[in-house]
């Protein structure tokens, strides 16, 4: 059976991932910060699936969790064949407005930790020929606003670059790019969601199997959802000062409460 480890499992999109993976007959290993938590979401999917669940407490922002999870991936006595980088947050408050403490944290999970880890897993695919990784970045990454959605940018052209350097080894990487999801990742931050419009919402379970049929298919970009893509083709015919304010604008709107 294959092998997949997925950070940030226990909550939205990964454990959207979680779900369907093991569905697929895929064993886990679930990394994440609560270790009660790990241990109730391992029980639940091996026992509906049957499948081995490996739980992996692990702080990412932190250098000790982030080595602890590296080094699982190196282990090529138990390979991991899909890495599904999924951790991440959202700081409440625009710029300046949020600690350098918190926005630096933030960069650390969302830039630092995915290189590292997206590295120890392809080195050890590469030498097994073989393997596939799923960077979660998001819309943001494509609108000048803000550290996350720079941050999330950062992810992209990060994980589009390294796929083609990657070509011919037998390893490909992803860059998953959702919009509004339906997790706590907006409470989580203190942010109100009442005014964002429901046509903008997605489902997590629909947005993975979207994500894993792209993964399928090669691609090393995927923007689930018709919508999302119509209004990416709609961003770059838009004058990057336009957009900035337009971007502005919306985060005023339907951002932080």
């Amino acid at each position: 059976m294959p092998t997949a480890l997925i950070t940030g499992s226990t909550a939205g999109i990964g454990a959207a991932f979680a779900r369907q993976l093991a569905a697929r007959g895929h064993n886990l290993v679930l990394v994440a910060r609560d270790a009660e938590r790990l241990r109730r979401q391992a029980d639940d999917l091996h026992d509906r699936h049957r499948i081995e669940v490996e739980v992996l407490p692990a702080d990412l922002t932190e250098d000790e969790g982030i080595e602890k999870t590296a080094a699982r991936l190196r282990d090529q006595t138990h390979p991991v064949d899909l890495l599904v980088n999924n951790a991440g947050f959202g700081l409440k408050g625009r710029y300046l407005e949020v600690s350098m403490a918190d926005e630096l944290r933030m960069l650390k999970l969302h830039c630092e930790t995915v290189l590292r880890l997206t590295s120890a897993a392809t080195e050890a695919m590469r030498t097994r020929g073989r393997g596939s990784v799923v960077n979660v970045a998001s819309v943001a990454a494509f609108v000048p606003r803000g550290t996350y959605g720079a941050s999330k940018a950062y992810v992209v052209q990060f994980t589009q670059g390294a796929a083609r350097d990657l070509t011919g080894t037998g390893v490909h990487l992803m860059a998953l790019c959702p919009g509004f999801v339906r997790t706590e990742f907006h409470e989580r931050a203190g942010m109100g969601t009442t005014n964002i419009p429901h046509w903008m919402w997605l489902d997590a379970d629909n947005l993975v199997k979207e994500a894993l049929n792209d993964l399928k298919k090669g691609k090393t970009l995927s923007v689930p959802d018709p919508r999302y893509k119509a209004l990416l083709t709609a961003t770059r015919l838009i004058p990057r000062s336009l957009l900035g304010r337009v971007s502005s604008g919306a985060g005023r709107k339907y951002g932080p409460k």
